[in-house]
């Protein structure tokens, strides 16, 4: 789904960006345990890569809307394409682990993100992952809307259920994981951020995102 023009520009100059950067060190080496090192990983909605090229994976592919491969690494293929329809620009029945973050929100309907994660299990092994990191509305409230690309409202349960129907199984779910945005008050360092994700209780008190764990059925 199209952003309205220049928002990302404006959202997030480039000091943000590279703090963004910072801070996905740490929290992709604690996703990479949902990763498997010597599978397929896919972001869908990648935007700079900032999980993409801090994950390890033997193969890393990313898909943007928009051409963002100059920000991607070597060794990240990169698709310009809807995530509406990945499915016909990468190989299905094909990866180990389908990644979004921060994405489901911006589609334009609740039948287009039932259908984004269809498209998703299409391109997944039988027994692959889907991995979300999703803004959950019930934890942020109004401030949910305080993005103007912000579409969808989405609960862990709305996301369980739209996930159910299109065919993936829940393996878990993470109702409070990281705060709802880097503009906020995540830790702008990535000892902050290690320190964070190392102290449970400190998700109960900032937490705004869900992580969403599901499984393609074999």
């Amino acid at each position: 789904m199209n952003a309205p023009d220049g928002v990302y520009a404006r959202r997030f100059g480039e000091r943000e960006s590279a703090a963004k950067e910072r801070i996905w060190v740490p929290i992709a080496r604690y996703l990479q345990r949902f990763v498997p090192e010597s599978g397929a990983v896919i972001d869908i909605g990648a935007d700079r890569g900032y999980f993409i090229r801090n994950i390890r994976a033997a193969e890393k592919w990313a898909t943007d809307i928009r051409d963002t491969s100059a920000d991607m690494p070597a060794d990240v293929r990169f698709e310009q394409v809807d995530g509406l329809l990945v499915h016909e620009s990468v190989p299905e029945d094909h990866f180990d682990t389908v990644f979004m973050s921060n994405y489901l929100e911006h589609l334009p309907s609740p039948d287009a993100v039932v259908a984004q994660l269809e498209a998703a299990r299409r391109i997944a092994k039988p027994g692959g992952s889907l991995l979300v990191l999703q803004p959950n509305i019930a934890l942020v409230g109004a401030a949910y809307w305080d993005f103007i690309d912000h579409r969808v409202a989405l609960t862990e349960h709305s996301l369980v259920e739209a996930a159910e129907l299109a065919g993936w199984e829940t393996a878990r779910v993470i109702r409070r994981f990281l705060p709802y945005t880097t503009k906020g008050r995540l830790p702008a360092s990535p000892g902050l951020v290690r320190a964070y994700l190392a102290f449970r209780p400190a998700w109960w008190l900032l937490g705004g995102q869900t992580l969403y764990l599901g499984t393609r059925p074999a």
